[in-house]
C-alpha cells in the first residue's frame, strides 16, 4: 500500500528523468505544486520561485473547494464539473500518473491526492517529505509558471468514501472510530482560531495529522502507522469488506483530514473523510460539542 500512496524524490526525479540528460519520456507523472496552509497567501509566489521541474500550480482555495458557506464548511467538495475543468487545466488525462507535493509535509497536498481518487484517478502519490524531500536530494528548482497541455480527464465521484455529519456522529457515537486531525489543543477545545465554537466532535479521539510524520518530514513508517492507529482503537489487520469497524476522520474544513486519510491508507486502512468536518459541525447549532482531553 506504501508504494501506491507515496513516492520518495529521488524515484519522482528518476521518473521525470530530472538532471539525466535525456529527453523527458512520454508518460512521465503530471506533478502538481499545492503549497498552501492556514493563512498563508503566497503560496503561489513561492511556486514561481521555484518548484519541482515541470510542476503545475494548484491554488487549494479556489480548485480544490467550493465556495465557503455555514452550512457547508470552509472548504466544502467542488462539483464534478468545475473539478473535472481544473484537473484538465493541470494536464490530467485519463491515464495519468499523478504525485502532488507542497512544502508542509503534505497536509495540504494531500487534499489533492485525496480529491483526485474521489473523482476516479487512481494512480495518485503524495512526494514523501515534499518539497524539502526533493531540495535534500540536491535535486533542481525550476522557476517561473508551467502551462501544460489540457489534459481529458472525465471525473467521476465517488471513489472515495464520505461522511455527513449524522454519520460522523454515529461512528463516534460507538459504530467505529472516529479521528480528530486537528491539532490537540483546538481539539480539546483550549484554542480555536477560525470556526465559531472550539472543542470536538462527542467521542471523537485526537489524532493530530502532523503526528503522521517524522521529524524529516516524511510519513513515519508503515510499522508504526499501524502501531500509532492501532492505539488509537483502529482496526489496521485487513480492509475493505474485512474489516469489523470502519473509520471515519474530520479535521477543520476536510483538509489536513485528507492527509490522516492517506497514513490511514499506507496502514492498510480504508477510512471515509467528512469533509464538513469541524468548519460545518461547530456552525449548526444542534451539534453537541465536547471539550477536554
Amino acid at each position: 500500500m506504501r508504494e501506491r500512496v507515496l513516492v520518495d524524490a529521488t524515484t519522482l526525479a528518476a521518473d521525470l528523468q530530472v538532471g539525466g540528460g535525456a529527453d523527458p519520456v512520454e508518460g512521465r507523472p503530471v506533478v502538481l505544486d499545492v503549497r498552501w496552509a492556514l493563512g498563508m497567501t503566497d503560496g503561489r509566489d513561492q511556486y514561481r520561485a521555484g518548484h519541482v521541474p515541470g510542476a503545475v500550480y494548484v491554488d487549494l482555495e479556489t480548485e480544490l473547494a467550493a465556495h465557503a458557506s455555514p452550512a457547508a464548511g470552509r472548504h466544502p467538495l467542488p462539483s464534478t464539473s468545475a473539478f473535472q475543468q481544473a484537473a484538465r487545466r493541470w494536464g490530467v488525462s485519463a491515464d495519468s500518473h499523478v504525485v502532488v507535493y507542497d512544502s508542509v509535509g503534505g497536509t495540504s497536498a494531500a487534499r489533492a491526492w485525496w480529491l483526485l481518487r474521489y473523482f476516479g484517478v487512481r494512480a495518485v502519490r503524495i512526494l514523501d517529505g515534499g518539497l524539502a524531500a526533493w531540495s535534500a536530494e540536491g535535486l533542481v528548482l525550476e522557476p517561473g509558471d508551467v502551462t501544460p497541455e489540457p489534459g481529458d480527464v472525465v471525473a467521476q465521484p465517488g471513489g472515495m468514501p464520505v461522511l455527513d455529519a449524522d454519520e460522523a456522529a454515529a461512528l463516534a457515537d460507538g459504530d467505529g472510530v472516529l479521528l480528530d486531525a486537528r491539532a490537540a489543543e483546538r481539539y480539546r477545545g483550549e484554542v480555536e482560531p477560525v470556526d465559531p465554537q472550539a472543542g470536538h466532535i462527542p467521542g471523537a479521539a485526537s489524532a493530530p495529522t502532523t503526528e503522521n510524520l517524522g521529524a524529516d518530514g516524511r510519513f513515519l513508517s508503515t510499522a508504526d502507522l499501524r502501531r500509532r492507529f492501532g492505539e488509537l482503537g483502529v482496526p489496521t489487520g485487513s480492509t475493505g469488506s474485512g474489516q469489523v469497524r470502519s473509520t471515519g476522520v474530520y479535521c477543520g474544513s476536510g483538509v489536513t483530514a485528507s492527509h490522516e486519510v492517506a497514513a490511514l491508507a499506507v496502514a492498510g486502512v480504508d477510512a471515509a473523510l467528512y469533509p464538513g468536518s469541524w468548519s460545518q459541525w461547530s456552525n449548526d447549532p444542534a451539534r453537541e460539542v465536547a471539550t477536554g482531553a
